[in-house]
């Protein structure tokens, strides 16, 4: 049975102070859930600071982009051994606001996929379709196009254990957000594609929904078969809403 995970994006928000009420809450009131893996992802500067507050508890930390390199001239790029210098097990790839203001491609996010999980990070996927390609009913092929470069690198088992976040790029701080039907068939699709090259590491893969989530709508999408969880953006900022999804996932986890 795959645990629930909610990982926290802050995105390009914090400052020491703000960050330190975020995680001294955080570590307040969450540290005791049975059924449910919370992460923080930060910017890098503030690594440190999330290691010193949160070491010691069940809450993980982790950054939002890698480096595809191990080491080297690469002005600019921050490497896995790094982020594991500061404790991190969790990397967000591939989110649609870095491949849109950076040109990122897919076979970009694929190379930094296997170069984080090779070096014992959990990478977590950021895959979805625009409005205009969902419309159109190719929203599908779009993931496949997504997934398709890290099966070619490595083949299917490279996701056994891995995170594959969901996140139409419509949804991603709109306030709309996808039906927990549209998002249930989107988790299956991407779970089933797995699955036909291999059944092992679609069972462990967990498929986490980004898009708006918040307090209203958390508990109907973790409620989902094939939804594990949540990938956060604005509601992370608040100490209470991200608490309150937490616990969506809590009580949904319990009734599963």
């Amino acid at each position: 049975m795959r645990r629930k995970l909610v990982v926290a994006n802050w995105k390009m928000h914090g400052s020491l102070a703000q960050n330190q009420q975020l995680l001294d809450s955080f570590k307040a009131h969450l540290a005791n859930l049975k059924h449910v893996d919370v992460a923080i992802c930060v910017p890098y500067p503030y690594l440190q600071q999330a290691q010193s507050t949160l070491s010691g508890t069940p809450i993980a930390w982790g950054a939002q982009n890698v480096g595809k390199y191990p080491v080297g001239a690469y002005t600019g790029e921050v490497a896995a051994s790094m982020l594991k210098d500061f404790g991190a097990t969790y990397v967000i790839l591939g989110h649609s606001e870095r491949s849109t203001a950076y040109c990122e491609s897919a076979e970009n996010v694929a190379a930094k996929f296997v170069t984080a999980k090779n070096a014992g990070l959990t990478p977590v996927l950021c895959v979805g379709e625009t409005l205009q390609e969902r419309e159109a009913g190719v929203m599908e092929h779009v993931v496949s196009e997504q997934l398709d470069p890290i099966i070619a690198l490595h083949g299917a088992g490279i996701f056994k254990n891995a995170v594959i976040s969901y996140e139409p790029i419509w949804a991603i701080g709109t306030g709309l957000s996808a039906t927990p039907e549209q998002a249930q068939s989107m988790h299956e699709f991407i779970r089933e594609k797995i699955a036909r090259l291999d059944p092992e590491a679609a069972m462990s893969v967990r498929i986490i929904y980004g898009g708006s989530v918040n307090p209203l709508n958390a508990s109907k999408l973790a409620a989902m078969q094939d939804i594990d969880g949540g990938l956060i953006g604005r509601c992370s900022l608040n100490a209470d809403e991200f608490e309150q999804i937490c616990f969506a996932a809590e009580n949904a986890a319990i009734k599963h």
